[in-house]
Formats: C-alpha cells, sequence, structure tokens
C-alpha cells in the first residue's frame, strides 16, 4: 500500500528497504542500523552500509525479485528518483511512502515524516530544527546583498540546467544566487548562447549526476571569459536528508568563493 498523510500509520516495522540515496543516508542518521535491510546501488553513503547491506538495483531499475525476497515491512521511495510502475508493484506487497521533496520546507517535512514512520521522531525533529537554524543563518548573511545571476548544470551533450520547481532551485537562493532559468520547469535542455543572452554572471558545474571536472570548468572559462565558473559537490545542493546538516558549512565555504574577486 502506498502511504499518505491520510492512511498515516500507528505501527512499528522491522525491515526497511530504502530507493532513495539522500532517505538512507537519513535512515542511517536516525540509527536505523538494524532495521534497514536493503538499499540501492547509488546509496553511496554510509560507507558501511554501502559495502555491507544488499543492493536492490538502481534507482531506476529496481530489482524487484530482490526486494521481493527480502520481505520489506517499509519501503521508502522518492516520485521523481523512482519509476512509477515499479514502486506500485512493491506496494502491492509491502507499505510504501514516497516523498516528493521540491524544497527545503518540503525536506524538513520529509524528515520529520520519516522520524513519525520510524519511531525516531524525537531525533528527527531535533534534526530538522538544526537544519532550519543553519539555513535561517545563511540566509541572513545574505539579506543586504544583491543575488547573482547563475546556472546550475547537471548534464552534457545535450547541456541540461536545473530550473524551476526543484530543489536545487530553492537551494541557490541560500548562496546568494537567482536562477537564470527559474523560470522554466525541471531540467531543461539548453544552449550556452542563452548564457550570455541572460546575463549569467556564475556557471555552477556539479560533480553529479554528470561529473563535471576541472577539463570542462577550464571549456566554459574559454567559451564564457569574464564570468565566473565554479565545479561544486552535487550532494551537498541535491541530497535532502541528514547531509542538509553539512551543507550549511559547505555553502558558507562557497559563499565566500563567489563572492571573492579571484
Amino acid at each position: 500500500m502506498i502511504l499518505t498523510e491520510n492512511n498515516f500509520p500507528f505501527k512499528s516495522y522491522s525491515r526497511i528497504i530504502s530507493l532513495v540515496p539522500s532517505q538512507t543516508e537519513l535512515l542511517y542518521y536516525l540509527g536505523l542500523d538494524e532495521e534497514v535491510i536493503g538499499i540501492t546501488k547509488f546509496c553511496v553513503h554510509p560507507a558501511n552500509w554501502f559495502q555491507n547491506k544488499t543492493r536492490v538495483g538502481g534507482t531506476k531499475n529496481i530489482n524487484l525479485k530482490i526486494v521481493s525476497d527480502l520481505n520489506p515491512d517499509l519501503v521508502f521511495a522518492n516520485k521523481e528518483e523512482n519509476v512509477k510502475d515499479q514502486i506500485e508493484a512493491i506496494a502491492a506487497q509491502c507499505d510504501v511512502w514516497v516523498t516528493d521533496v521540491n524544497n527545503l520546507s518540503e525536506a524538513l517535512q520529509m524528515i520529520n515524516d520519516v522520524g513519525q514512520l520510524t519511531g525516531t521522531f524525537e531525533k528527527a525533529e531535533g534534526l530538522a530544527h538544526l537544519i532550519q537554524a543553519g539555513f535561517d543563518g545563511l540566509k541572513n548573511k545574505l539579506n543586504s546583498s544583491s543575488p547573482i545571476k547563475a546556472a546550475y548544470f547537471i548534464w552534457q551533450e545535450p547541456y541540461m540546467v536545473v530550473a524551476g520547481n526543484t530543489f536545487i532551485n530553492d537551494i541557490m537562493k541560500y548562496c546568494g544566487l537567482i536562477n537564470i532559468f527559474q523560470d522554466s520547469e525541471r531540467y531543461p535542455q539548453i544552449e550556452l548562447e542563452e548564457l550570455i543572452e541572460k546575463d549569467c554572471e556564475l556557471v555552477l558545474l556539479s560533480s553529479e549526476p554528470y561529473p563535471f571536472t576541472k577539463k570542462h570548468k577550464d571549456f566554459f572559462q574559454k567559451k564564457l571569459p569574464g564570468k565566473k565558473i565554479l565545479l561544486v559537490d552535487g550532494e551537498m545542493f541535491s541530497w535532502y536528508g541528514s547531509r542538509l546538516l553539512k551543507a550549511v558549512d559547505y555553502f558558507n565555504k562557497l559563499n565566500l568563493q563567489i563572492n571573492s574577486s579571484d
């Protein structure tokens, strides 16, 4: 059964599978080592879970037989990261909680929901408060500065960027950035000429899902002389679980880079 706010269960779960890397890390933070029995091949944090937990495939190609054999009583999934047909097949066997996280507020609600579902609400609520305080601090530091026009790249060949109604778009605001593609939807394909047309001042090249490297940064710098090009940690921008605690310190340092004259 796919769980919703209207059929929120009041029972404990002892066999949990996570199909979402950022939520896997959250479950570890909440101390659910014994309860979590399966993860995906992209759930690389924490390292000891990645090495020792049963892997059930990728986020978009779940091995349904492995899932069935593990006999879970709760599976965590995500609307964007997982395939609907596969999640519906799993939901015929056990309870499934499907998240849909598009901004920081929804991420904090998700953390509280996971805490409620797993009997760790007090720890989850404490985590959410710490994250909220950290991001409030980031926002307060930027109150007097003008936003910088930026583009966040996630792919090349074709070039794809982050647009509106995405978690990354919301997080960019805490770095003092205004996404020049925020009026588009989700993850559009673009041409580099659009950066000039939209007066882009800063290009962020993410480490995931496409692993941009220094050679890509050098290429962009030649194409866009005078603009700032930065390689950024995609996990910090897109993982909406307990990693958000680490993200606050990362963004404080990134803001220094963005606003430096180098």
